[in-house]
């Protein structure tokens, strides 16, 4: 019963008992077009045959033995990640919060070994890094701060996409040990930076020695056409934490670095019990195995380039439309209005959608969706949204 779960989710009236692909069928065997797919999580859709597999034989095996003794999964996944992203080492750990924390707590090490006393961070506006304390400490929202003071302190915030503001922190500033940002703002609205924003982020991090840190959660695993978001500028950070997607539903998040930044935790400085467990490591095998397999990063950049084309004939121009845009599959449909309502006619109409920072349609669908699916989601939802505006 609801009543025994603390009340952390307004959640919707439904509950899903299966799912093959980008569908889900409800309790009531109502089926549902998947269009957020568990929060970019689910990237190869519910259910995918080559994931199942690797969970079930694993689980008939071993699933747990703590970071104590040898993971040889663990050991063959940080190789397959650290080949495709240009990374040296990896930790694992189970969710993207995780990973986050361990990126502030490698940049404080870097800090004081840059003799900085008192370590800072920059961070954006607008920004969500998750909910623990230290990361929502560096998330720029207000509400997801409210009620949780005192915050975690340490952190400098500037405007995303901002590159004047940088400067005049690099300028003022002796205490900066890293930059942490996301290529693409999920969270805040699927805000999208100029084409050389990160490269210039990352002339400044060279140029002041600081660690270039991307929290790649959301646009990591091919959300937006490459393996990692920061491959269209063809830069590497210094530090990149990623999750969701990586385990298409099993609980697992990493964090990579290379260079100096790869060698700061040592043994005590850093661990977890469940990270990187047998069980979480196969899945995850299996997800980057069908993504090179499959080849779904480019998938995805196709796909993604039709969805946006679709929505933009659709929808463009439309008064009450202030924006459309996206890249890859994450794709941000802005209103010029509050459009939270969306979110339950979308499920009356059987489609999973979401709205973000109020006024923003965001949609995650799966990266291996079909042709005839995708151009069901245009269709879908252009009609939504313009029976909302019409109302």
């Amino acid at each position: 019963m609801a009543e025994a779960l603390m009340a952390t989710y307004k959640r919707q009236p439904v509950e899903f008992v299966r799912g093959d692909g980008p569908w889900l069928w409800d309790s009531n065997d109502k089926r549902y077009l998947d269009a957020i797919s568990g929060i970019a999580v689910c990237s190869l859709g519910h259910a995918h045959a080559a994931v199942q597999k690797a969970i079930c034989e694993q689980a008939s095996r071993l699933v747990h033995t703590s970071n104590l003794y040898g993971i040889p999964n663990q050991q063959r996944l940080g190789e397959r990640l650290t080949a495709l992203s240009g990374m040296d080492r990896a930790f694992f750990c189970n969710s993207g919060a995780e990973a986050n924390e361990a990126a502030i707590k490698l940049a404080r090490l870097q800090g004081h070994r840059k003799g900085i006393e008192v370590p800072a961070i920059i961070v954006m506006e607008e920004s969500f890094h998750g909910r623990t304390l230290a990361t929502l400490s560096a998330t720029g929202s207000r509400k997801v701060q409210a009620g949780f003071e005192p915050l975690v302190q340490g952190f400098v915030r500037v405007p995303f996409g901002d590159m004047e503001s940088l400067a005049h922190v690099a300028a003022t500033r002796q205490d900066i040990a890293a930059v942490l940002v996301e290529p693409v703002q999920g969270e805040g609205g699927v805000n999208i930076p100029s084409a050389d924003y990160l490269n210039e982020v990352r002339k400044v991090c060279d140029k002041q020695g600081w660690l270039m840190m991307l929290d790649e959660i959301q646009t990591g695993m091919g959300r937006t056409g490459r393996y990692f978001a920061h491959q269209h500028n063809g830069i590497l950070p210094d530090v990149m934490t990623l999750a969701k997607a990586l385990g298409n539903g099993v609980p697992i998040g990493a964090c990579l670095a290379r260079g100096e930044a790869a060698g700061l935790f040592t043994p005590g400085s850093h661990g977890t019990t469940f990270g990187g467990n047998p069980l979480a490591c196969a899945a995850a095998l299996a997800v980057v195995e069908t993504m090179e397999t499959e080849a779904i990063p480019e998938r995805a950049a196709v796909t993604g380039a039709r969805l946006l084309d679709g929505f933009k004939a659709a929808l463009g121009g439309m008064a009450g439309i202030s924006d459309i845009r996206g890249l890859g599959m994450m794709i941000g449909i802005e209103l010029d209005r509050p459009c939270t309502d969306l979110v339950a006619r979308a499920l009356d109409q059987g489609m999973l959608i979401n709205v973000t920072a109020d006024r923003v349609v965001r949609l995650l669908p799966p990266l291996n969706i079909e042709d005839a699916v995708a151009s069901q989601l245009v269709d879908g939802v252009a009609a939504l949204i313009r029976d909302f505006l019409k109302a």
